[in-house]
């Protein structure tokens, strides 16, 4: 069985939406950048976005892959994977799919379960708290025109990078490293930020004939 590849894409989700830090002492810069993203996050209702993915598992061969998301809230999204091979994950906001054509499988999973990070099924609903979940701080890029913010996971430790347009605060890039050391690391152009999308796309039935796997429940 596939394993369902949402937990990487929940944090992506989730700091794309909001993408805010806690503050540190009384660094102005990090409280400006606070704010901001407190505000984008407030008014984001809708996004959408081409994206470039690098998976670097520990002991194993980097991943790369292109394709389009699509987020709405609460708690939907649906990411389309297009090269090197066709894949898609939606959420309708109570379950998520995973659908590989290729292994002709959809592993389907209540989005809570599938999520496993402390504060993501929060923010998918559009009430979580960001400053409870992550510890953040500024980093210090001096050859980029991004801000830099590093997030660490106060459940799970993981650490989050993200680097963010001083003008708008979109998320143009996310780099997420687990408590294995795995590396997942997206890149995001043509962002759009509350266009108009239709909810139909966030509903998912299987192809007929295809095998659906779903997880044993979590204890």
């Amino acid at each position: 069985m596939k394993p369902l590849r949402s937990a990487s894409v929940a944090v992506t989700f989730v700091l794309i939406a909001c993408a805010v830090a806690s503050a540190a002492g009384d660094n102005a810069a990090l409280t400006k950048a606070i704010d901001g993203l407190q505000r984008h996050y407030r008014e984001t209702r809708t996004f959408s976005a081409k994206f470039s993915e690098e998976i670097a598992p520990v002991g194993a061969p980097k991943r790369e892959r292109i394709g389009t998301v699509y987020l709405m809230k609460p708690g939907r999204m649906r990411w389309e994977y297009d090269e090197p091979s066709k894949e898609l994950l939606v959420s309708d906001g109570k379950l998520i799919y995973n659908y590989d054509p290729e292994l002709n499988q959809v592993v389907e999973a209540p989005l809570a379960q599938a999520l496993r990070t402390p504060g993501a099924t929060e923010f998918l609903l559009g009430v979580g708290d960001i400053k409870k979940d992550f510890d953040g701080a500024l980093i210090d890029t001096p050859d980029s025109t991004l801000i830099h913010l590093k997030l660490v996971s106060k459940g799970q430790g993981n650490r989050v990078e993200v680097g963010l347009d001083p003008k708008n605060y979109n998320v143009e890039t996310i780099r997420v490293i687990d408590q294995l050391g795995n590396v997942t690391a997206m890149k995001f152009t043509n962002i759009v930020n509350n266009p108009p999308i239709s909810e139909s796309i966030f509903s998912f039935s299987p192809p007929a004939g295809v095998d659906i796997v779903k997880p044993e429940p979590l204890k």
